[in-house]
């Protein structure tokens, strides 16, 4: 996700365990080619990319062919990464509105299956999959048609969000019609995505939906240790308790930690202030908390405010 899964994120992923495949930021293939080729530095996002522990996957984003290819042959031949993944799915307008990519490309099946075969082919032996949404409106939904198209082209996986470009992530992420794509698919995978928010939720959709596995996006971010209590779900143990508010505050703090030491004071502060905001998601107190937090300055001002305003339940104070 733009703007979340960085490399200090990704660190907190594993620190906690219970994750699959992890992974990167979209990244922009047409700026990655056009800073190479003035040889300035390349995308923050692929920082630490090269060396980070596997399986790792990145997802990359435009609508030519060609600009794709040529990164996603990058990513797996000199990169190394476990997965190059093509995003067809962000609703944002920035992407899917002025650059004509992301979940613009639904209106056009047969320029997805092209850009999927175009990537696949160089990538090779490095698996290529597609992020699909379910269609650019509910009047046009065509997930089940793009299925059949990104598997014939050579993609070996398939992500599918619940909602349409359209209904951005408002209402309920649509499982019956992310189930309904599965008999279209003969060799790949059919991984679901949407409103995944805990381990009972995660089990329930791989219980009653024919997806071979999930993928959680916005339902870790206020919770990173939701992969672990899953994947002891998954194992028939009973998984850890959510942390208490006390020892959540210094999970915010040790991400912050891990997020300045790699961007300095002054930057970590304007980054972490969303992961914060994330971090309290739902607890008491926490309209004041993001109130504060969301205009700290400096590293003093932004630990006193996780300290002394950060949720906290009474029992614990």
């Amino acid at each position: 996700m733009a703007g979340f899964t960085n490399y200090a994120y990704r660190e907190m992923l594993r620190h906690f365990g219970g994750t699959g495949l992890i992974a990167t930021e979209m990244v922009s293939a047409r700026s990655f080619v056009e800073l190479e080729k003035r040889g300035e530095e390349l995308p923050d996002r692929l920082w630490g990319v090269r060396d980070e522990p596997r399986p790792l996957s990145v997802q990359i984003w435009d609508n030519d062919p060609g600009t794709l290819a040529e990164l996603g042959g990058r990513l797996a031949h000199d990169y190394q990464v476990s997965l190059v993944d093509l995003n067809f799915g962000c609703p944002a307008k920035q992407i899917a509105g002025r650059s004509a990519s992301g979940s613009f490309l639904l209106k056009t099946p047969e320029k997805i299956a092209e850009i999927v075969n175009r990537v696949a082919v160089v990538c090779r032996p490095v698996p290529v999959s597609a992020k699909i949404r379910l269609g650019w409106t509910r009047e046009t939904v065509n997930a089940t048609e793009i299925a059949a198209a990104v598997e014939e082209a050579g993609a070996a996986a398939l992500f599918v969000h619940g909602r349409t470009a359209q209904e951005m992530y408002s209402g309920t992420a649509d499982w019956d019609a992310i189930a309904k794509i599965k008999p279209f698919l003969k060799r790949i995978p059919l991984i679901g995505n949407g409103d995944i928010k805990t381990a009972d939720d995660a089990i329930a959709r791989l219980r009653d939906y024919p997806v071979d596995g999930i993928m959680i996006g916005r339902g870790g971010l206020n919770r990173p240790w939701i992969f672990r209590q899953i994947q002891r779900k998954l194992e028939g143990k009973e998984p850890d308790p959510d942390p208490t508010l006390v020892e959540q505050r210094e999970i915010l703090l040790q991400h912050y930690d891990l997020v300045r030491k790699r961007f300095g004071e002054p930057l970590a502060v304007i980054l972490m202030r969303k992961y914060a905001c994330d971090y309290a998601l739902g607890k008491p107190g926490a309209r004041r908390f993001r109130s504060l937090i969301s205009q700290a300055k400096n590293h003093g001002q932004f630990l006193q405010i996780v300290q002394e305003e950060f949720p906290q339940d009474v029992n614990e104070a």
